[in-house]
């Protein structure tokens, strides 16, 4: 299964990685500029560039785990690519061939396209997310799923409520391309914590008709996560009836909600 989204001078292929990982590859019209999102798997990166003629130019890592990174050193070595990870990982030697470090704010024109480096930790103290406003579309690793929210391996719930502040601050009509197909375990989550939510509700069959038929879904948009995602509802009267925390602070709130997924 392959998706790809195909715009003006733009190009995103989907590829379907490892168990439930995606990669994606991003492409100019013409394939002189192509980006690599992680490299979850060199073997099926590889096959999908030879099979379209492709070198690669670019690789965009958000975080070190090695789904995410484990591609990096043989696609490096096959096609001589430069790679863009955070100051922290690169810091740190934590990123496989690692050529610069980005931060917070830093814009990287690649060929014709223009990325915001956004600071996004909490899954890992070192992880980034890659906005490309022209596109509105955004990368954002393992930082925030369809209807959930990345573990917190190194960050505290005050760093990721910072970081998933700072993506929904995103225009409403921004693509976000999460690294994973955790939809539907997520979605069964949502339903328990926040009961009553209608927005839910219908979202529910959209998202189980697309599994039904193993169609990725990935992409989701800010507006329909702001809508339905619990890791970014600490605020809904429902979620605080569920888990009986009414006065609690947001934080406090969505401290308990990730504690309840972790063992959902």
């Amino acid at each position: 299964m392959q998706d790809k989204i195909l715009m003006d001078n733009f190009q995103i292929h989907m590829v379907p990685c490892l168990s439930d990982n995606y990669g994606f590859i991003l492409s100019d019209a013409d394939g002189r500029t192509v980006i690599s999102i992680d490299t979850p798997d060199e073997n099926v990166i590889m096959d999908f560039l030879e099979k379209k003629g492709w070198g690669l130019s670019y690789i965009l890592n958000t975080h070190h785990h090695h789904d995410h990174v484990g591609g990096n050193i043989a696609l490096k070595r096959k096609w001589g690519c430069y790679i863009f990870c955070s100051t922290y990982d690169f810091e740190n030697k934590r990123i496989p061939g690692a050529d610069e470090a980005v931060k917070d704010g830093d814009n990287i024109q690649l060929g014709d396209f223009r990325i915001k480096v956004l600071d996004v930790p909490g899954h890992t103290l070192g992880h980034v997310a890659y906005y490309f406003p022209d596109q509105n579309r955004i990368f954002v690793g393992d930082t925030l799923f369809a209807l959930g929210c990345g573990r917190l391996f190194e960050g505290t719930p005050a760093i990721m409520c910072q970081s998933l502040d700072k993506i929904k601050r995103l225009p409403d009509e921004t693509l976000i391309y999460c690294a994973h197909e955790y939809t539907k375990s997520n979605l069964e989550f949502a339903l328990e914590i926040e009961p009553g939510n209608e927005d839910l509700a219908c979202r529910r069959a959209h998202v189980l008709a697309k599994r039904e038929k193993g169609l990725p879904t990935v992409p989701t948009t800010i507006a329909e996560e702001k809508k339905t995602n619990p890791f970014l509802r600490s605020h809904s009267k429902l979620i605080r009836d569920t888990i009986g925390m009414n006065d609690s602070s947001n934080i406090e709130v969505f401290t308990e909600v990730r504690k309840r997924k972790d063992s959902f």
